[in-house]
């Protein structure tokens, strides 16, 4: 199933079900889009309007931008799927003799890693959209600026969510080296974007109220 095309409430159901996909990842990633379009929005109502020529050419080129960010996220939510299914086999393997034990080490080594990949993925692409929502918020319609509030919102969410799949993962890799490689990666992509989402978002908020 191509989580990325299914229509919303079956995406939904499918998540709020037991089974094992979509979760977490997959719906950071999804949110992760939705946020990035609605930048991508402010963009779409700023172009062609006679108020905002000087900054034309800018905002064709942050929608480029969104355009590669909103496909990234949508393969993202398949990514994070298809990378789920090894390890959550991988965490029913047996374990009762020592030489099972040694092979379910092995294996989940190798798994959590492909598994990490998606969410720190998914956390890059948060930070992008951020980046470029910042812009839209600035030098956008002041007609669509709650939407690159909303999109702050909602790629800041998206970052979070994203890192909660790093950490759990991490937390079992015996490769310790590894797992706080990847643990101090996400921290500051957290320290360093969240300010920013809340700095864009507060900026919105206060030209609205």
């Amino acid at each position: 199933m191509g989580f990325s095309t299914v229509p919303c409430n079956e995406f939904v159901e499918v998540l709020a079900s037991k089974a094992p996909v979509p979760g977490g990842g997959g719906a950071s990633a999804l949110v992760g889009a939705v946020g990035t379009a609605l930048g991508n929005m402010v963009g779409s109502l700023t172009v062609g309007k006679k108020k905002y020529a000087e900054v034309e050419d800018e905002m064709w080129e942050l929608k480029k931008k969104c355009d590669a960010l909103q496909k990234d996220f949508l393969r993202l939510i398949e990514r994070d799927a298809e990378v789920f299914e090894p390890l959550s086999k991988a965490y029913g393997m047996p374990r009762a003799t020592e030489e099972e034990k040694a092979e379910k080490a092995r294996v989940m080594e190798i798994v959590l890693k492909d598994a990490c990949s998606v969410p720190m993925e998914i956390m890059e692409k948060c930070c992008e959209a951020i980046e470029v929502i910042v812009e839209f918020a600035a030098k956008g319609s002041t007609l669509a600026i709650s939407d690159a509030g909303v999109g702050a919102a909602f790629c800041k969410a998206a970052l979070k969510g994203a890192s909660l799949n790093v950490y759990i993962n991490t937390k079992s890799m015996a490769d310790r080296a590894y797992a706080e490689e990847l643990n101090k990666k996400a921290d500051a992509m957290l320290e360093k974007y969240t300010k920013i989402a809340d700095e864009t978002f507060d900026s919105v908020l206060s030209r609205l109220k």
